[in-house]
């Protein structure tokens, strides 16, 4: 890795925890590595009619991949240690659909009056172990949606679920999943089951999201009780839904080219 990165004339990270663990790990590159440039949401491509709907249950929505198989895949992991590309204490399974599902099972069983109103709606990519592993009646499983399809779907949910895998204490997460940009900009809350680290800073920021810890199935339950209660956040905030639309990360990339093709450092070029 370290070799291919001598060869670049600029190296960009998109979230600014990657850039930094980057520089840690190859200090001498810093003069090469760019601002980070994140990703984003085309705005043209939400203006989607919301999916019609004439039901009062409470719909939660994800939309992408499961990671069912990686969850359980634990020769995968124990390779993926033996070659050092794994962090001990991970637990990868959060990014699933389970510990969601076990704070909807516990709804139903202690609140028949709430529980009995939600509906879960799947879309992506759907395996047999997608499905077996969480099997349930108010599981609507959507398979795989075309863009505008999904935009709709997200746009008809109460609630968009956001998992993420877990870490060990005093560890931040370096990635912020390419679909919690549509998230924010679709409109709906955002329950969001996140460690620290970037995604988690900047639904905070955001100001429409319910955040809890990736494994924390009481705190899922009551971040779902409080939006079918009728309490949900306000939208996200205007200024920053503007950072991540593309004609704005697009203007950021321009500015990398610059500095890459005048040859300087990009400490120097941002002094």
């Amino acid at each position: 890795m370290g070799k291919l990165l001598e060869s670049a004339a600029a190296i960009v990270m998109n979230t600014a925890e990657a850039r930094g663990a980057l520089i840690q790990a190859f200090p001498a590159l810093e003069p090469r590595i760019s601002a980070h440039v994140p990703n984003g949401f085309e705005p043209s491509e939400l203006r989607v009619a919301p999916e019609p709907r004439s039901d009062s249950a409470f719909r939660i929505v994800h939309t992408g991949y499961l990671h069912t198989e990686l969850a359980s895949g634990r020769l995968r992991g124990t390779a993926r240690r033996l070659l050092g590309g794994a962090i001990a204490g991970v637990a990868i399974g959060a990014r699933s659909h389970f510990h969601l599902v076990a704070a909807i099972d516990a709804l139903r069983r202690d609140e028949p009056q709430l529980g009995d109103r939600i509906e879960l709606h799947l879309a992506g990519v759907t395996s047999e172990t997608d499905i077996t592993a969480a099997d349930r009646s108010y599981i609507n499983w959507r398979g795989y949606l075309s863009h505008a399809e999904s935009i709709a779907l997200m746009r008809s949910a109460d609630a968009l679920f956001l998992p993420m895998h877990d870490l060990p204490p005093g560890r931040r997460a370096s990635i912020v999943p390419g679909k919690t940009y549509e998230y924010l900009a679709a409109g709906p809350p955002i329950v969001a089951a996140v460690p620290d680290g970037d995604a988690r800073d900047l639904l905070a920021r955001a100001g429409n999201a319910l955040l809890c810890r990736p494994r924390d199935e009481a705190a899922l339950a009551v971040a779902i009780r409080t939006l079918a209660a009728g309490t949900p956040p306000g939208p996200a905030r205007r200024d920053l839904l503007a950072e991540f639309e593309r004609r704005a990360l697009v203007a950021r990339l321009a500015a990398v080219l610059d500095v890459a093709v005048g040859d300087q450092p990009f400490a120097a070029a941002a002094a």
